[in-house]
């Protein structure tokens, strides 16, 4: 294995554009100079080869650059993105850093961290084979973030033999992120143009879609209801869109309805994946539906009791803070995620089971409950979670947005009668709350109040 055929690959596209950041477009050949330039900077610094090294950045043309440098100095990457400062601290330490380099579009600087520790046995097991590495760490929308460990010399193995494709496409989900970096090594695999948004808002993304053509968008299912919800659509070509990709949570049906006639002439195609046996190579069954297909040389599946379990060549070494719960000692990783499996080989992802609601021993899919409502005229977004209930346990709370004119008083009524034929009593929302937003974090998933 190696990198060697990866930077052959970058190599042979030459003045091709490669990424587009702040309006500025960059050739292969511009990747490769400022690779270059990126490597001179660690050699001046004394980067040693198997260091542990921090990047804090986004997504730039610089920080993509910086990453590729240190792969090729055989270093363990810690892509940081959180502006927090306690929070970076906490990675530095916990990734066992040596070195942190602080990443603007103005300046670069590189700090020693290190603390004198003897480094975990995982980071060992990279560094005697002479690999690159990534720590990426868990949303930790459930608890402490895990800090992962993955053999990068294996994960980028995967985009080996792609072919060449001339497309442009956003890098949507961050650069700490599985699925941003599996978005920059496809991209770059095959010779395609990855646009870089100095933001993720709604109408922002939409004018960059217009502006620079571009024809994949990968998002997730909240972003995308954002999109509809600010009716940019309306006011901007977004024609040059082939396909839209979304994952990281489940897809309601009634706004992937809504997104088919918005955007009539789009392949929508659901991807699955997890930061602990990154992204699985999935076919939809198609655009109106929410089945998919795992057909990925790289990965098993099986499905135990309702949960679905994977065994990945690209999975992680282990986590560095947490001990291995969610696999078994065979190596399968329980992904948490509840599926219904199809009659013709594909399933459907329906909810986590952390999330499900128990009210009074019967159990209930948010995703359930937010398909029916969604389907309300008067809803634009909608977050179904458990509220502590004394007598049944937990009961069904929903955040709802309205649409513009709705008066809220009138709602839990709207809801209750729009409900009463399309789900059992006790999954109707009890309490409704009447929000601005939904919550959700930086990666635009959902994190469900508790």
């Amino acid at each position: 294995m190696g990198f060697e055929f990866y930077f052959d690959l970058i190599k042979s596209f030459g003045d091709k554009i490669a990424v587009v950041y702040k309006d500025n477009k960059y050739s292969y050949n511009n990747l490769l100079e400022e690779i270059n330039s990126m490597k001179k900077f660690l050699l001046a610094n004394n980067v040693k080869n198997n260091e542990i090294v921090s990047i804090l950045s986004d997504y730039s043309f610089r920080s993509i650059a910086l990453f590729f440098a240190l792969i090729e100095n055989r270093n363990i990457i810690v892509p940081i993105t959180s502006k927090i400062d306690n929070e970076i601290t906490e990675r530095i330490i916990e990734s066992y850093s040596d070195r942190k380099i602080i990443l603007t579009e103005e300046s670069i600087q590189i700090e020693t961290v290190s603390d004198g520790r003897e480094k975990h046995k995982l980071l060992k097991e990279v560094q005697d084979k002479n690999n690159a590495g990534l720590i990426l760490f868990s949303s930790g929308s459930t608890g402490k973030p895990k800090a992962m460990v993955h053999n990068l010399d294996n994960l980028v193995e995967s985009y080996k033999d792609k072919k060449p494709k001339d497309q442009i496409m956003l890098v949507f989900l961050m650069f700490d992120h599985i699925g941003g970096l599996n978005t920059l090594f496809n991209a770059l695999s095959m010779g395609s143009t990855i646009v870089i948004p100095e933001n993720r808002d709604a109408k922002y993304i939409c004018t960059m879609i217009a502006k620079h053509k571009i024809g994949i968008l990968p998002a997730s299912p909240t972003f995308l209801n954002l999109i509809l919800m600010s009716e940019a659509h309306k006011d901007l070509d977004l024609s040059s869109l082939s396909l839209i990709t979304y994952g990281t949570e489940p897809m309601p049906e009634s706004l992937l309805t809504k997104l088919q006639v918005v955007f009539p002439n789009v392949k929508f195609l659901q991807t699955f994946g997890t930061s602990e046996t990154g992204i699985t190579k999935t076919s939809s069954k198609s655009s109106t539906s929410t089945l998919i297909k795992i057909n990925d040389p790289n990965t098993e599946y099986k499905i135990v009791e309702g949960e679905l379990w994977l065994k990945s060549k690209t999975q992680v070494l282990g986590y560095l803070n947490a001990t291995m719960d969610n696999f078994t000692e065979d190596g399968w990783y329980k992904t948490g995620d509840l599926v219904e499996l199809a009659d013709d080989g594909y399933l459907r992802i329906v909810g986590r089971i952390k999330e499900l609601i128990n009210v009074g021993g019967q159990k209930v899919l948010p995703e359930e409950v937010e398909k029916i409502l969604l389907d309300m005229p008067e809803i634009a977004d909608c977050m179904v979670f458990g509220e502590k209930n004394a007598i049944t346990g937990q009961c069904v709370a929903a955040d709802v947005v309205l649409k513009e004119g709705i008066e809220p008083k009138s709602i839990r009524s709207l809801v209750r009668n729009f409900c009463m034929d399309k789900l059992d009593s006790y999954k109707i929302p009890a309490k409704i709350t009447v929000v601005d937003k939904t919550n959700f974090n930086d990666r635009f998933k959902k994190i469900r109040r508790k």
